[in-house]
């Protein structure tokens, strides 16, 4: 099955590194009238295998910081491929009815030339905004109100997902994001889960990361679930990094903040690599409410799960989709799940659901059409 897998991949990256190494060479052989083929589809090979590096940068014997070079170079080349990919794509799609029909121009050397041109520079200006929004974060603010439960409307709570600690750019935003928390004055955190990004080895610096994390500030703690991403080989490195960060770990577990409000956490449905000898259990296998008048929270990184609760919690939050992360990743995901962004109830009957886009990237350190995000949440009382 690997091996198929392997080949398939393999098939899909060669014909589409010579689709878009075909067409960007008719393009700019207009202006430049010296280009072979070759030299695109060696421009193009090269980036290839960049990003493929970058992404297997945990098996090659290098030292930790020309890892970290190749994953950042890797990353970036995944970016500008895939809108280069994406607009040559569209660019053939907007004229395949002129080309159908033969008229004049389509034929002419300097169209060609243009079309290159304009994809070119769409791709150009779509990747450094990409890349420069991916460095922003925004703050989101839901207000969600339960029936029958403790007001619990002065704890500020404090949610994120996705860090994805390890990844290209993760850390040099860590301080960003620990600061912006912090200026919330949170009484709660809480992390949906991804604060990893599978191998805990491509963390850089791992003691500065302890040293920022332990600057985040709440009355009550900081409190986080396993993602998909947070398994595998080093997940007991991942264990020890969050305990010595202070950061409880809720691994189908639950803790009680403040005698006025239950915190559930959730393994994922579907991680990568597993969690050792932990397996994901039902809900009620390890809840017991003693006061059924104390709001239920979960985390629960994958939104896929969320619509399987029913009134034994209150209020679900998850993370995993980033909300695409770049367009048109947007579209993908909302046809994919049934809230893979925002706020979201069923019925009355439900629970409420908050699903975040991330704090962070994953693969191409990138965010066009969605934003990296805090969220703070305010749950009162509705008699």
């Amino acid at each position: 099955m690997f091996a198929i897998i392997t080949l398939i991949v393999l098939s899909v990256l060669i014909g589409a590194s010579y689709y878009l190494s075909y067409r960007l060479y008719q393009g700019l052989v207009t202006f430049f009238t010296g280009l072979r083929f070759w030299h695109v589809a060696l421009v193009i090979a090269a980036a290839v295998l960049l990003l493929m590096f970058g992404f297997g940068r945990g098996f090659i014997p290098f030292s930790k910081n020309t890892k970290h070079v190749i994953g950042l170079v890797g990353a970036y080349c995944m970016g500008v491929l895939f809108y280069l990919l994406l607009f040559t794509a569209l660019a053939d799609l907007l004229l395949l009815v002129p080309r159908l029909i033969k008229l004049p121009f389509t034929s002419h050397h300097l169209f060609h030339g243009i079309v290159g041109i304009a994809v070119l520079l769409s791709t150009g200006i779509t990747c450094v905004y990409g890349f420069v929004n991916a460095a922003q974060i925004d703050r989101v603010s839901y207000e969600v109100s339960v029936s029958g439960k403790k007001d619990i409307s002065d704890i500020n709570i404090v949610m994120i997902s996705d860090l994805h600690l390890g990844a290209i750019g993760s850390e040099a935003r860590l301080e960003k994001i620990v600061a912006e928390i912090n200026e919330q004055k949170p009484d709660l955190v809480c992390i949906a889960g991804d604060f990893f990004d599978t191998d805990f080895n491509t963390i850089r610096d791992p003691d500065a990361a302890l040293k920022t994390l332990g600057k985040l500030r709440s009355t009550f703690g900081v409190y986080t679930c396993l993602g998909n991403h947070d398994g595998g080989k080093t997940h007991p490195q991942m264990l020890e990094f969050l305990r010595q960060a202070d950061i409880r770990l809720l691994d189908d577990t639950a803790a009680v903040i403040d005698n006025r409000l239950v915190l559930v956490g959730r393994l994922d449905s579907s991680s990568i690599g597993g969690y050792g000898d932990k397996k994901r259990k039902a809900l009620s296998e390890f809840l017991a409410v003693d006061d059924p008048t104390m709001p239920v929270i979960v985390l629960d990184h994958n939104p896929a799960n969320a619509l399987s609760y029913g009134a034994e919690a209150d209020l679900i939050l998850c993370g995993h989709t980033h909300r695409g992360q770049v367009f048109p990743g947007s579209l993908l995901t909302n046809a994919m799940y049934t809230v893979d962004y925002g706020y979201y109830r069923k019925d009355s009957d439900s629970p409420h659901i908050i699903v975040s886009s991330g704090v962070g990237t994953w693969g191409m350190p990138m965010r066009v059409g969605t934003n990296c995000e805090i969220v703070s949440i305010s749950v009162s009382c509705n008699k």
